[in-house]
Formats: structure tokens, C-alpha cells, sequence
């Protein structure tokens, strides 16, 4: 039974086209190859149905990963010597474009969000106060540990006053967003939306990068200097996984939020201590046990494992791929306590896990496709 919040699970018809002969073939911009017209032909109508999907007026879809998109971003809106304002890694922000990550091979400040670990989200009032007083080039909101919307309508105001760019990293929500669920960050006031297609998105693994209006910044940033071949079966598959989003994405992202607030509330009542609670745990497609640190969330995740329940050290609890094989809130109340009779009671793993293999023999199947 796979929790993790960043995966998924793709249709047959998605790992089709992985498989098409696409996978072995090149084109280029410059039209360097020839015989590609049927490529530029995919690689158009899955942007024109990405820009139908999020409705926005530019869609990029050769970013191979979520992480190559934020460097196009990255690169695109940013230069040497700027700085750039994220989620911290200790609040859940990713690693990728912290003070670690791609940001020190650009030679770019990192300053972070203030955080509110209570309500786990930026702190409205500090974060303003700190966007006038340090004015960064490039705002990212977007986490990993991804509870609830972040307040991008409240702080865009302040970074259009103050000259920042603001960018958004839905990699894990995605699929939330393009359902119409969680937040529409393109009307909320981001200049950018990028993402991976594989977490809370059922899709490849592969990157997208939309916004309100064309940039041709970004498109100059991906190609040659961060994507050259962009794996064109990947985006024949995103194509197919978009019409499944358009056709059912509503109804699949709003199970998904359902099946996240049944299991944090069971997880709760089973003495699972979670973060968020003091803003009702989560509106995502995650929620997260409060463990006090990394040794000890290792601890729970290789016990879950011996039960087949996978969960990363974080602990992050995602229910996406359990909504997709069409598990609903009755069964995220079972999955509490099964989790929690590994966790709480102290059962041996190996008991459980024929209660997580009965539950799977139910769902054989797959929704939404």
C-alpha cells in the first residue's frame, strides 16, 4: 500500500505511451533533425491542452523533472547576486532550491520565509515584513511538506510593490490545482506555476511550466542550456494523462482532500500525533506524524514497510495514488488503524500486513483514467 505523497500511480494508457517508439527518437528547436513534424505536433497539442487544463496563456512541457523546471525558473527570473525568498527546509521546503540546492551554483542569495509551525504555513504579517525590508528578485512559494494553501493572494501585492517576481511550486499539488482544488495560484497572483507530473499529478515523471503570459525568458532558459532531448514518449504520456485530468480531475482531487482529512482525523483519534492540527491537520493531499526527528521517523517507515505500508522518514502520508485505485474514506479509517497498530500498539508488522493485503485484493482496479 503506497502512502507516499510522491508518487503516484499511471493509467495503462499513460504507460502505453511510455512505451511508443518515441522513446528512442530527438528533435530540436532549429529543426536539426528531420522527420520529427509528428514530435512538434505532440509536443504543441500537449501544451495547448496543459494551457486548457490550468488555463493559463503559456505552457512549457519539456522540463524533464519538477527539479529541472525550477532551475529554468530559477535561471529565467533571477541573476548572480540576487536574492530569492522560499519555504526553509526545516518548515518542509525543498532542498532543491534552498541555500544547498541550485540557488549556490547561481550564485544567489536564499532567505526564508517566517513560519508559523502551528498552523504550518508562512507567517502572513512577518513574511510581509520581510519582503519590503529584504525586497528579493524572486518569491517561490511551494513546500514539500505541503499542508495548506499558502497565501499568495495576501503577499503578491507586496511583491509586485517591491519588484518581485512571484513563482509557485505545485510539484506535490499538482494534481489539486489542475482539479481545482487547494489553490489557483495563476489567479491568486504568481507570474509562474511549475510542478512535477508524477506526485498529486498522475502523470510521467517529468516537469511543466505554465504562467498567465507568455515569458520568453523561460523559453530561452530550457533550451540548450538546461534541456536538450526532452524524452518525447514522456510528453505523449503527459498528454494522455491531461485528458484525464480535464475528463475527471475535479472528481478525483476533491476524493484525494476527502481522503486526506478521514485518515488525519482517524489517524488523530488513534493517538497519531500530526502536524497542522491547529488548522485542522490538512487541505492536501498529505498529512504528516509529528515525529521528532529523523531517526525516529525512520523507525516508523521501516516498521510500516514490514507491514507493506510504505511512508518515507518524513513521516508524509499521501493518499493520491490510494484515491486513484479507488479507496475512499471508509478505507482511510482502516488504514488509520492499521497504521496505528503498528505505531501506537506496538503489533508485530508482520500481522498487519495481511490486513493491508486484504484491503489491496479490493481495489484491484484503477479510477479516474
Amino acid at each position: 500500500m503506497n502512502l507516499l505523497p510522491s508518487e503516484n500511480y499511471s493509467s495503462p494508457a499513460v504507460r502505453a505511451a511510455l512505451s511508443l517508439d518515441l522513446a528512442n527518437r530527438y528533435t530540436s528547436t532549429d529543426h536539426f533533425y528531420m522527420g520529427t513534424r509528428y514530435i512538434d505536433e505532440i509536443q504543441n497539442e500537449t501544451e495547448r491542452l496543459a494551457r486548457d487544463v490550468f488555463r493559463a496563456k503559456y505552457a512549457d512541457v519539456r522540463p524533464i523533472s519538477g527539479h529541472a523546471a525550477d532551475m529554468v525558473v530559477l535561471t529565467a527570473l533571477a541573476r548572480r547576486g540576487d536574492k530569492i525568498m522560499t519555504v526553509g527546509v526545516q518548515n518542509g521546503g525543498y532542498a532543491g532550491i534552498s541555500a544547498d540546492g541550485f540557488p549556490k551554483l547561481l550564485g544567489l542569495q536564499v532567505s526564508e520565509f517566517p513560519f508559523d509551525r502551528g498552523k504550518f504555513n508562512i507567517d502572513v504579517e512577518k513574511a510581509t515584513a520581510a519582503l519590503e525590508e529584504e525586497k528579493p528578485r524572486l518569491v517561490v512559494f511551494g513546500a514539500s511538506l505541503f499542508l495548506f494553501a499558502h497565501p499568495v493572494r495576501q503577499l503578491a501585492g507586496v511583491c509586485q510593490r517591491t519588484g518581485a517576481y512571484v513563482a509557485y511550486d505545485g510539484s506535490h499539488v499538482l494534481g489539486l490545482i489542475a482539479g481545482g482544488q487547494f489553490q489557483d495560484p495563476l489567479r491568486e497572483g504568481a507570474t509562474v506555476l511549475l510542478g512535477s507530473t508524477h506526485k498529486s499529478f498522475f502523470g510521467p515523471q517529468g516537469g511543466i511550466i505554465l504562467a498567465n503570459d507568455h515569458e520568453p525568458s523561460l523559453t530561452g532558459a530550457i533550451h540548450p542550456a538546461i534541456v536538450d532531448n526532452a524524452h518525447w514518449n514522456r510528453i505523449a504520456a503527459l498528454h494522455v494523462a491531461l485528458s484525464e485530468m480535464k475528463k475527471s480531475g475535479r472528481q478525483y482531487a476533491t476524493q484525494v482532500v476527502r481522503n486526506s482529512k478521514a485518515l488525519a482525523k482517524a489517524l488523530d483519534e488513534q493517538g497519531v500525533k500530526l502536524l497542522g492540527k491547529e488548522s485542522g491537520f490538512t487541505e492536501s493531499h498529505q498529512t504528516i506524524v509529528d515525529v521528532q526527528s529523523l531517526n525516529e521517523g525512520n523507525r516508523l517507515a521501516r516498521r510500516l514497510e514490514e507491514a507493506n505500508i510504505i511512508v518515507d522518514i518524513g513521516v508524509r502520508i499521501g493518499t493520491s495514488e490510494e484515491t486513484r485505485r479507488g479507496l475512499s474514506e471508509r478505507e482511510m479509517e482502516r488504514i488509520a488503524e492499521l497504521i496505528a497498530r503498528v505505531w501506537i500498539e506496538g503489533e508485530d508488522p508482520k500481522k498487519v500486513r495481511r490486513d493491508v493485503l486484504r484491503i489491496r485484493r479490493e481495489f484491484p482496479s484503477i479510477r479516474y483514467a
